[in-house]
């Protein structure tokens, strides 16, 4: 964490993540007291680590929690969300994986025989899996050095150590998945940095953000409201990492902004028509600028294409009685007469 003394000397401590953040609101506010919470919430966190490509020192997330909830189709609802959300971005290669991390009874003994692994096997490892492997060698499987990839590949499995009842929660979540119709695969290899995640644990990755390609990871929480000093409250969550979102809406060539659309009525009934079709284009997602100035039309032109323009929309008496409106490409030049009813598809057409 990215921790310094301020002017006074007083220490600070930079937020890493959110859910600490809403597990203590949650406490405070006796939000329990409720049968169900459902929060999201989006801000800046910080990380002290060395800065790379798609992982920086300051950074935004957007995540959500079900506190509240143990049942293993609560997860599989949150996961249909998430993959339905990135789907509808229009990122294709992006994927699901999961896994299961056990719980207090059952990773103990897979930690144990994870770090005899690690012993036999140090010299092929890097000095900060070396490192890790002394206080959680978990974190040795998530190396994304060569070496240590090569090292872990026959590492135990966590998924053969669980307990009865972590093994059965796990297959229920892989159960309700397929219910769901949601592509998923186990990756036994997946961990969490964060020592309070219990069961289920998953990440979306994408090859289009390279070595650090995880968008969104989460898992479940289960013994962290009691650890912060509330009751015994299962919990399951996400977060997305708002920066490489936005690089994989790049790669997908999805994030392009939507054009701008200056509407030019002449007269007064053409000002009304202007007013019954503008709100349904900006609900559209376009972005549209009504001239209400009383310039002339050269001088209102002038003004659209300083505004940076895409497209100016004319409306005339002639074009009012057609029930077309004369759609002008500022870039080319061009001017064509759109019927009102497919003036959105035509403006929203950059070509």
């Amino acid at each position: 964490m990215y921790t310094f003394a301020d002017r006074r000397g007083t220490s600070l401590t930079l937020r890493p993540e959110g859910t600490a953040s809403v597990v203590r609101a949650y406490i405070e506010r006796r939000l329990y007291d409720l049968p169900l919470q459902k929060i999201f919430y989006t801000g800046p966190m910080f990380r002290y680590e060395r800065p790379q490509k798609g992982r920086y020192r300051q950074f935004h997330q957007l995540g959500a929690e079900v506190l509240g909830d143990g049942n293993p189709r609560a997860e599989a609802e949150m996961l249909e969300m998430l993959t339905r959300y990135i789907s509808r971005l229009g990122i294709k290669d992006a994927s699901l994986q999961i896994n299961s991390l056990g719980c207090n009874e059952c990773r103990p003994g897979y930690r144990e025989t994870l770090y005899s692994f690690l012993l036999d096997n140090k010299d092929g490892l890097c000095t900060d899996c070396l490192r890790r492997m002394e206080f959680n060698p978990l974190r040795a499987l998530d190396c994304k050095i060569k070496g240590c990839i090569e090292v872990t590949a026959e590492a135990p499995s966590i998924v053969d150590s669980l307990c009865t009842e972590c093994d059965g929660h796990f297959k229920a979540v892989g159960e309700a998945l397929t219910m769901l119709k949601v592509s998923y695969e186990v990756n036994p290899r997946m961990v969490r940095g964060l020592d309070y995640y219990t069961k289920t644990t998953f990440e979306i990755v994408s090859s289009g953000l390279g070595s650090q390609n995880t968008v969104a990871a989460g898992g479940r929480y289960d013994g962290l409201v009691k650890e912060l000093g509330g009751p015994d409250t299962p919990c399951f969550g996400f977060a997305i990492g708002l920066e490489r979102l936005v690089m994989l809406l790049k790669e997908a060539d999805v994030l392009r902004p939507a054009p701008l659309v200056v509407f030019i009525p002449l007269g007064a009934e053409a000002e009304a028509s202007a007013a019954a079709l503008i709100p349904g284009l900006r609900d559209k997602g376009l972005k549209v600028i009504e001239d209400f100035s009383a310039a002339t039309l050269k001088k209102r032109m002038k003004k659209a294409d300083k505004l940076g323009a895409s497209f100016t929309v004319i409306l005339g008496e002639d074009e009012i009685r057609e029930g077309v409106a004369a759609v002008k490409d500022m870039r080319s030049a061009t001017q064509e007469k759109v019927p009102f009813d497919t003036l959105y598809e035509r403006l929203s057409r950059c070509d």
